[in-house]
């Protein structure tokens, strides 16, 4: 096996393993957890990042057509992670309206007129989540449709992608993966619909190949095509933002509402000390998780801006 093979081989060899441990991490976990995405989000660099290391492994042509094509692929996960980022920070200004609600009531008792400041704070944070909800179901109409994100089951590596001694067919491999990737990440945190903003051809073959690497490539897409199974099965039929800890955050306001709404009027003191503190939980779990995945959004901007300036200066 001459060099290049090897390090294709390789390329796969670690995307079919990081695919597998994702397929573990979904079924041990909430998928739309915060903690999952962010995990997707790691593949999805490590994987953007291996791409770029295999460039220099094959000692690509410099100033061919395979660096257009690395380029329009940059240039679209460039595009849908800056609707990841809108959309998370879309909830990030609702975890700030929702933290706003247990510090009305901290060193005071429950008086009607407490109560009545938390019910209008409430008010305003429930008007937010549907606000937010509608604007980031905007961005997928009007960013996410336009692009290309079908992730592509009955995938035929055909001659054509041998090219640049397997660089094509590997970026093409990639852009595949990515449009999965990045559909569980939109779904959860942004917007997921019915009406399919991504789709999947169905019927996975795995013996059309026709080239030397057909086992490696085989097992990669057996890989896939699990995990994309899985997610379809989870998300069918549902609608809004799927992130676990936005729609804990959501119960918790509702339920903290009712009970406001139960004992309004009554002279008698009630203890709602337990909601609350459950409440301002679930907002800093929120919180901190947003934070979090846009600093992560932000390191692989920085990550995509110098792999293509360093391709560019090849």
């Amino acid at each position: 096996m001459n060099h290049s093979s090897s390090s294709i081989k390789s390329f796969y060899s670690s995307l079919t393993h990081t695919l597998d441990n994702l397929y573990h991490s979904f079924h041990s976990q909430n998928f739309t957890s915060i903690h999952f995405l962010q995990l997707v989000l790691s593949s999805l660099q490590s994987f953007h990042s291996e791409l770029t290391h295999l460039v220099h492994k094959l000692h690509l042509p410099i100033g061919e057509k395979w660096l257009d094509e690395y380029m329009d692929e940059s240039a679209r996960l460039w595009e849908v992670c800056h609707v990841l980022k809108s959309g998370i920070s879309n909830v990030e200004i609702y975890c700030s309206m929702g933290a706003n609600i247990p510090s009305i009531i901290e060193n005071h008792d429950l008086s009607p007129q407490i109560s009545r400041e938390m019910l209008a704070t409430i008010n305003r944070c429930q008007r937010e989540g549907v606000r937010l909800e509608e604007e980031n179901k905007s961005l997928i109409e009007t960013r996410i449709k336009p692009l290309t994100m079908n992730f592509d089951e009955s995938i035929l590596i055909q001659s054509k992608f041998n090219g640049f001694n397997g660089f094509r067919g590997a970026l093409y491999t990639l852009k595949n993966i990515s449009s999965l990737l990045l559909k569980i990440m939109v779904n959860g945190l942004v917007y997921c619909s019915n009406e399919a903003s991504f789709s999947s051809s169905s019927h996975l073959n795995t013996t059309s190949y026709n080239d030397n690497h057909t086992g490696y490539r085989s097992n990669f897409m057996v890989s896939a095509t699990r995990l994309n199974e899985s997610v379809n099965e989870r998300i069918d039929g549902r609608d809004g933002i799927l992130l676990h800890e936005f729609h804990e955050a959501t119960h918790v306001v509702d339920e903290l509402r009712r009970e406001l709404e139960r004992i309004r009027g009554y002279e008698t003191e009630f203890d709602i000390s337990w909601r609350v503190g459950n409440l301002k939980s679930c907002f800093e779990r929120l919180q901190c998780g947003v934070e979090n995945t846009i600093v992560q959004l932000d390191d692989f901007f920085d990550e995509i801006v110098e792999s293509r300036k360093k391709l560019l200066e090849l």
